[in-house]
């Protein structure tokens, strides 16, 4: 079963405030996560208005860590940290704007060892906005 917002923000997740670009994890597996949040006004990553790509591409790293995050929890474990080792075929059809709802969700593709392979993709309004394929290490 999930938990509250803010017990995931604590427990999965390694950023605090204002670095937070996830408001919920709507659901975890062991092969998929999905989260949601709400672009708002004056958030670090907002600039005209819109949602720039390194807050597309943050928010996709912090759903694959809130998974990570989860996935431990279910076994007693602390959140690992991870790092982006690498980001490739990163698209983007449009930016979200302030007061948009995205959903993201990331799919683990392979793991060798620490190193975790996944692609990411967002959505908004059901329209396809992102995707990306990233490398992350965990420590």
């Amino acid at each position: 079963m999930l938990k509250s917002k803010a017990y995931i923000e604590m427990e999965y997740i390694p950023q605090a405030p204002p670095f937070e670009m996830i408001d919920e994890l709507l659901s975890a597996t062991e092969q998929e996560t999905v989260t949601k949040f709400t672009v708002r006004a004056g958030h670090l990553f907002v600039i005209d208005n819109q949602f720039t790509e390194p807050g597309l591409m943050e928010n996709m790293a912090q759903t694959a860590a809130a998974g990570t995050g989860w996935k431990a929890a279910q076994t007693g474990l602390s959140a690992p940290v991870g790092f982006i080792g690498a980001i490739k075929n990163f698209e983007v059809n449009y930016l979200p704007k302030v007061g948009d709802t995205i959903i993201s969700k990331i799919v683990m593709q392979h793991q060798i060892m620490n190193a975790h392979i996944v692609q990411g993709s967002i959505t908004c309004n059901d329209k396809h906005i992102a995707a990306a394929e990233f490398k992350i290490f965990l420590q």
